[in-house]
């Protein structure tokens, strides 16, 4: 998925969360909408400009992978999961320094005014769909690992 197909994501009223979980959705046997609903509360840094909602679609996606559910190996299998998800995290914040929305864009897009700032300045629609298709690659490529 390239930027202005995420762009156009955006425009439909999607968040990052959501675009990001999405594309994943297939491969781990959930629908589009499943991932949509899963993810709808992580956008906007769960509503409180905290978390980058491309980071926690992100988690979401590797969890589905490596995440631990079996009591045989459980404690291996959790010691994999947080492997992966330190190797994202290191990646993001070497890319992007914060995994705070408020930081990552400048407005906290939790309040009205935040959201309006983050739209009259371009900043939503300018730099979030760069950012998540970075984040879709980072994934990807952790994905691709065993």
């Amino acid at each position: 998925m390239d930027k202005k197909k995420i762009g156009e994501e955006f425009m439909k009223g999607y968040d990052c969360s959501q675009v990001v979980l999405r594309h994943f959705a297939g491969r781990f046997g959930i629908s589009e909408d499943e991932a949509n609903r899963m993810a709808a509360c992580f956008g906007g840094g769960m509503q409180l400009g905290s978390v980058c909602g491309a980071y926690t679609g992100a988690l979401m996606a590797i969890g589905l992978k490596y995440g631990h559910s079996n009591p045989e190996g459980l404690m291996q299998q959790k010691d994999v999961l947080i492997g992966k998800t330190v190797q994202f995290r290191d990646r993001f914040l070497k890319e992007f320094g914060t995994a705070e929305c408020k930081n990552l864009i400048g407005y906290d897009v939790s309040t009205p005014e935040g959201l309006q700032g983050a739209l009259d300045s371009g900043k939503l629609l300018g730099f979030c769909p760069g950012l998540v298709e970075k984040v879709i690659g980072i994934t990807e490529e952790i994905l691709a690992e065993e």
